[in-house]
């Protein structure tokens, strides 16, 4: 902080005046240039020479063009446009500034009229495909379940992104504090899970710049910061570094961290509705860079739990609404049905008090008062009245802490201490009272946050509480607080009051004709889809008479085309009229008509689903083709076979190959029954696609094309191409902790899964042997699962290391048998990817015995 500190004064709350935007000083871990409008240099970081080799004197006042390829400019220039239109930081990535600097990860935004250049070194560490990995952190979010649960996963998946040792989800309350709500931290280090911390941790600017800027990284707090030349501008005003990356730290934020024992931190801002909902809060206890890239997608990943955290609470308030909506029709309901609707509220008062949660309830009616549950006594509840008296007229009043604004309320806290007014009338001053009794908590926080501060080493700066340690405060003298839902139920109430009849009237008659109108619409549109059914019901009766000889036939045929329907309906529907796969369609069909015979049938082809209306048409075709062949082509005696194969040409329409082998001699039919319609126009007629029909003596051969919007190609392989292991035994469980060494994300933190529904008491996930092999120290596992190839090296050490330790363990590969496992690790399982949780089961519970 920069001014003196009047003595008697200290406070936190100073730090708020502290100008942390203006520091005129950057992190060491890149440079900073500052040019004009057109492109002249007025500001740069005092470490220049050491990146361009050009001295800062030397670069002040001349273009920056004299300094910098011309295509790294262009690439700038277009990040600053699109900077200009979306008011933020723009990045580019592995840019060539010139022949003498590195390859950079260059930011570049605007502050005021000023463009600021930052750069550093491009690391090449961001994820190779960092859409993939988004992808499957935000699935992996969206799957949790509960709002703690959803923090959680939030927090681990930003843990597994930048490999700091904690990360915290820390949530901001209306009063400024935040507490931490979840956590994600490696083994031994300690949690500050449920802690609070007072507003002043803080800052106002500081939360300001958390508003504007997404994310803010300190990559070392022991580096000495690189002052800004010169320090002020010609008009003699500093750098706004206010969305600057490399801006340094406050001196009194680097002596909070180095209290916390942190020596690397990132935060990543979640904003709600625009505000600073809260923060991710990364610590890591040494120094931690993280390339532009890895930041960027750490930043992409909280704006995206942001979007998410919105809609989960707004799911958890819809609810909240509906079951108010609910209460609120009620209570209309009995008023639009009373005679005389506001001296009637007394008889409502359960279905107030479910509308509005409280503890005890008041009506005031024409100087009739009414209470029930727990309130204060008569005269005690006059008194309130009086004291609302003195509030504005047709508001909703409400407050946490009765005591604070009306005095004599602190003699009844326990029983009243939370009041929410709703006014129904001006003259005389009637009202609902809803009160809610003392809630007594016991706050943690993490440190004393009344303990006074005091001067630092630092001239007339502060020094931040120095201990984190659990600190208990039990709170008295308030209430449940009132939320936005409660008072919008009280408002809503408040109008309904005062329009009570006509209203309620009116409503009520709307509503009815709303009704009728939608059930007018419902049995339409069953008249319409029963009509259809019988239809086509009405079709395949009439065209199956021509191709039965006897009442049984006939009965069979049309027996066999409906349940081809319903088999194919029925698949349909389990996936809520979603796409179903072509490989289940024809075994199903196969299986119901074939029966043991099914094996004869063989299907080639990737997995593909078709889209309803697709997949009811090709069911006739496929169930068509089976009964065709069953009584007079290549099933129809011992020594036959069917080939079925299909594929995606490069539009990604579905071909499918329908061939008859082995059977007897096939002929053309004589004449066109409806069996053999369905086969050649139903695919042209219904999906506008093509079907040809061969009838070749060696066996009938049918060729279909549907269109590519009828087919989708599924991710999940084929059932028949997975290998079935032995399943281990059902009481496995690993019953400790689990060394994993994999140095891809995505798949470590999926093993991770697996391993802790075996009942592993943790996973220690490593993706480098050094990191391992120190886990192994900390941390001795009962059992590790190593991957074998490590990028730029193997596993061989860390299993050389536990084999010394009598740990069993397992290899996994992606290289499948051609793995590079040394010899004398050849009686060491192996894994070969992709696993799923049943071949991990079994490999560990083979080396585990």
């Amino acid at each position: 902080m920069s001014g003196p500190v009047p003595a008697g004064s200290v406070d936190l709350t100073d730090c708020d005046r502290e100008p942390i935007h203006q520091l005129g000083l950057i992190q060491p871990t890149g440079f900073l240039i500052a040019v004009t409008a057109d492109w002249i240099v007025v500001h740069v970081s005092a470490n220049i020479g050491r990146w361009l080799g050009v001295e800062p004197d030397d670069l002040l006042g001349r273009p920056l063009a004299a300094f910098i390829v011309g295509e790294a400019l262009h690439t700038i220039r277009g990040r600053l446009q699109v900077a200009h239109i979306n008011g933020s930081v723009e990045r580019a990535f592995s840019v060539h500034l010139s022949n003498i600097a590195p390859v950079c990860d260059v930011a570049v935004h605007l502050s005021g009229s000023t463009i600021v250049i930052e750069a550093e070194p491009s690391e090449g560490e961001g994820p190779q495909d960092s859409g993939s990995l988004l992808r499957s952190m935000i699935a992996r979010v969206q799957n949790s379940r509960g709002f703690d649960g959803f923090c959680r996963e939030a927090a681990r998946q930003m843990r597994a992104l930048t490999g700091f040792d904690r990360v915290m989800v820390y949530r901001f309350a209306d009063d400024g504090a935040g507490e931490v709500i979840a956590e994600s931290a490696v083994h031994g280090i300690g949690s500050f899970l449920g802690q609070r911390y007072p507003a002043s941790d803080i800052p106002q600017q500081a939360r300001r710049l958390y508003e504007r800027s997404w994310l803010r990284c300190i990559s070392d707090v022991n580096a000495p910061p690189t002052p800004i030349v010169p320090t002020v501008d010609p008009m003699g005003q500093p750098l706004d570094l206010s969305l600057s990356l490399l801006r340094s730290v406050s001196l009194i934020h680097v002596e909070y961290l180095r209290n916390m024992g942190v020596n690397a931190s990132l935060s990543v801002s979640i904003l709600r509705h625009g505000k600073l909902w809260g923060l991710f809060a990364c610590h890591h206890r040494h120094a931690r860079s993280l390339s532009f890239e890895r930041r960027t997608t750490a930043e992409l990943f909280g704006q995206m739990v942001s979007l998410l955290l919105e809609g989960r609470e707004r799911e958890q308030e819809s609810q909240q609404e509906a079951q108010a909506r609910r209460a609120h029709v009620r209570i209309m309901s009995m008023l639009a049905d009373s005679e005389s609707p506001l001296d009637s509220l007394v008889t409502f008062a359960t279905e107030l008090r479910a509308l509005i949660d409280c503890d005890g309830f008041a009506c005031c009616i024409d100087g009739q008062l009414h209470m029930e549950g727990e309130t204060p006594t008569r005269e005690e509840t006059l008194g309130v009245m009086r004291f609302l008296h003195r509030t504005p007229p047709s508001k909703i009043y409400l407050t946490d802490q009765l005591g604070a604004v009306h005095p004599p309320a602190r003699d009844f806290s326990e029983r009243a201490c939370g009041l929410l007014a709703i006014p129904v009338s001006r003259m005389p001053r009637d009202y609902l009272v809803f009160f809610r009794k003392e809630l007594v908590r016991t706050v943690t926080w993490g440190g004393d946050p009344t303990k006074p501060a005091q001067y630092g080493p630092n001239g007339p700066r502060l020094t931040p509480r120095k201990s984190f340690e659990a600190w208990k405060e039990t709170v008295h003298g308030r209430s449940k607080p009132w939320t936005e839902l409660d008072e919008r139920n009280a408002e809503s109430l408040r109008v309904t009051l005062l329009e009570v009849v006509l209203r309620l009237a009116d409503v009520a008659g709307r509503t009815r004709k709303e009704a009728a109108e939608r059930q007018e619409l419902l049995i339409a549109e069953l008249n319409h889809r029963v009509r259809n059914i019988l239809s086509l019901v009405r079709a395949l009766v009439r065209q199956s008479e021509s191709g039965a000889e006897t009442v049984q036939q006939f009965a069979a045929i049309v027996a066999g085309r409906i349940e081809a329907l319903a088999r194919a309906h029925d698949q349909i529907t389990a996936d809520n009229w979603g796409p179903a796969s072509l490989r289940a369609l024809v075994v199903a069909e196969i299986g119901a008509y074939l029966s043991a015979r099914s094996e004869r049938v063989r299907l080639t082809g990737p997995e593909v689903l078709l889209a309803p209306q697709a997949f009811s048409v090709f069911a006739l075709v496929v169930h068509e083709l089976t009964t065709n062949s069953a009584k007079y082509g290549a099933l129809s005696d011992s020594s036959g076979w069917v080939e079925a194969d299909w594929s995606i040409d490069e539009g990604g329409r579905l071909l499918i190959d329908w061939q008859e082998n082995g059977g007897p001699p096939v002929r053309a039919p004589s004449r066109t029954g409806f069996g053999t319609t369905v086969i050649e126009r139903s695919v042209p007629h219904d999906l506008q696609g093509e079907a040809e029909v061969t009838y070749a003596l060696s066996g009938l051969r049918a060729r279909f094309m549907i269109p590519a919007r009828f087919v989708t190609i599924a991710e999940r392989l084929p059932s028949g191409n997975r290998q079935s292991l032995s399943v281990p035994a059902a009481d496995f469980s690993i019953g400790g902790p689990v060394l994993l060494l994999e140095d891809n994300m995505i798949i470590a933190m999926a093993t991770e899964d697996v391993l802790l529904s075996f009942n592993a008491s943790r996973v220690n996930t490593a993706a480098g042997v050094r990191h391992a092999l120190r886990l192994i120290d900390e941390d001795p596992p009962v059992v590790g699962v190593l991957d074998v190839n490590l990028g730029n090296e193997t596993s061989v050490a860390v299993a050389e290391r536990l084999r010394e330790l009598g740990i069993p363990f397992v290899f996994a590969t992606g290289y499948g048998e051609s793995a590079a496992v040394p010899e004398r690790f050849a009686d060491v399982p192996v894994l070969k990817k992709p696993y799923g949780s049943d071949q991990v089961a079994h490999m560990l519970a083979s080396v585990m015995r």
